[in-house]
Formats: structure tokens, sequence, C-alpha cells
């Protein structure tokens, strides 16, 4: 099969052999400490378009309505996955493509969950990071605090998910986020990966599904500002917004379903279908 169409990319059969025999392992052999920097930009780049989301969720429903309000919340949101894939960072939702180099033998899959591991604090400590920095800009004041309020909205109701609900939406949700990513590797060049990235994202938050990474920024920054006057604003029962609801009704099971979705969904089944019937 060529390894490019007529429309200048990429073929799946390319980007699965690229993934398996060149990028995951290239990821994968990295040093701890170029993972640890690339993960803590990647933290910070979700987090700026999870800052961004919140801003535009806070008022667009009054003017667009509901469902064209969350096409604009994804929209702005996927500037975050633009970085990090563009700009160059290590996302861990992404990174569970890594899979694929394990699957084809090229590397120990022992090494690539040390990798994931790594990858998965950094990203914990830069979206924490961007959600103390919002919280010190004060910019969630603004408009009697309604960016604020928002902001806990969100956090408050990630938080009283149901754990079977949140694991399932972000089986769906990793779906989407590794394939901007597999169509992003398969553009060649910055505009078709802007639009690769741009739909799925998009499509992901409107649906309201959930991400690891970005609940790493909204929910810590929920719980900041609860000792804030936002939080009289909002009128919320705030008492489940905690540290121990943010892990155990969130991060784990949420954590858990982009794994599945991403590795086994995605990798996978890209992997069973273009790289090892090839080997055969």
């Amino acid at each position: 099969m060529a390894d490019t169409i007529n429309i200048g990319c990429k073929t799946p059969a390319n980007v699965a052999d690229t993934l398996a025999k060149t990028v995951c392992v290239q990821k994968t052999n990295n040093s701890a400490w170029k993972l640890m920097i690339l993960g803590i930009l990647a933290g910070i780049y979700i987090s700026f378009g999870a800052a961004i989301a919140t801003l535009v969720g806070s008022d667009a429903g009054k003017y667009v309505g509901v469902g064209m309000s969350k096409i604009l919340v994804g929209g702005v949101f996927s500037v975050g996955l633009m970085l990090v894939v563009i700009a160059g960072a290590e996302l861990f939702t992404g990174n569970n493509l890594m899979l694929m180099s394990a699957l084809d033998g090229k590397v120990p899959f022992s090494k690539v969950v040390r990798k994931w591991f790594v990858v998965y604090v950094a990203n914990f400590i830069g979206s924490i990071f961007i959600a103390y920095m919002i919280l010190a800009s004060g910019l969630w004041k603004g408009g009697d605090f309604l960016t604020g309020v928002t902001a806990l909205k969100i956090a408050n109701a990630k938080v009283h998910l149901l754990w079977s609900e949140a694991f399932v939406r972000a089986i769906l949700c990793n779906i989407l986020v590794c394939l901007a990513v597999w169509m992003a590797i398969a553009s060649q060049n910055v505009v078709g990966k802007i639009f690769a990235i741009f739909f799925p994202i998009m499509t992901f938050v409107a649906l309201g599904f959930e991400h690891c990474v970005a609940n790493m920024y909204f929910i810590p920054l929920g719980i900041f500002l609860k000792s804030t006057g936002a939080a009289a604003a909002s009128g919320l029962d705030l008492s489940g917004l905690t540290w121990g609801s943010f892990i155990n009704n969130n991060l784990i099971p949420v954590t858990l379903g982009n794994m599945i979705g991403g590795a086994l969904f995605v990798g996978l089944l890209y992997w069973l279908v273009y790289v090892k019937d090839n080997q055969k």
C-alpha cells in the first residue's frame, strides 16, 4: 500500500507502522527527565485549553444555546492538544498508543508502563501549577465571579459522577483523543494537524466525555476556589468537592477508562489490523 494518498497524508497502515516501529519506540526510550519536562509542559498546555473553555462556557449558552455553546467550548479546548502535538510535549492519554511498540516486540511492556507513570505524574504537576496560577491571577473574579462560579460547577459535577459513568465517558474520550493524535501524525503540514486535532477534541468535549489530564486542572481549581468569594456566589453545596472525591470518584475511573479507550480500542485494534498482519 502506498505511504501517502492524494490528499497529502499518510495512510492508516503507514501511521500504524510509524507509531509501532518509530514514534512509540522513541518515546519509550526517552530519558525520564526529558519525559518529566515534556509531561509538565503537556499538563500546562491542556490546562490552557481547559481555562479558555471555562471562560467561554461561562456565558456562551445565553447567546447561542446549550448545544452550540458546547461546540464552542470544545472548539477552544482543542488548543491544548494542538500545543501538545505541534509545539511538542508528552501527554499521558496520547501516550497510551505506546502500547503498540510493546505489542510489536520493540520494547518491553514494563518499560512502557514506567514511562506512562512518569508522564502521568508530570502531567499532574503541570496541571496543578496552572490551576494555582489561575487562582492567584484573580481572573476568576470577573463578572461577579462568573468564571469562578463556572469552574466550581464543572468541578462539582465531575466529582459527583457515578464511578461507572466516569469510566465509560473516559473510554469514549480517549478513543477520540488518540484518533486526533493518529490523524495529526497522518497529516504532513501544520494546518492539516490543526484540523485533524480540532474536530475529534471538539467532539469529545461537546459530548461531555472525561479526560484525566484535563480533570487534573478542572477539579483542583474548583477545590482551590472553595475558599473564595466564588463559592458563596455559586450557591452550590460544595461539601463533596474534596481531594478524596477527586481521586476516588473521578481520577481513578477516568484514568482507567482513558487507558482502555486509547491503548486497547485504538492502539491494539489498529496494531492487529495493520501491523501484525504485515508481519505475517
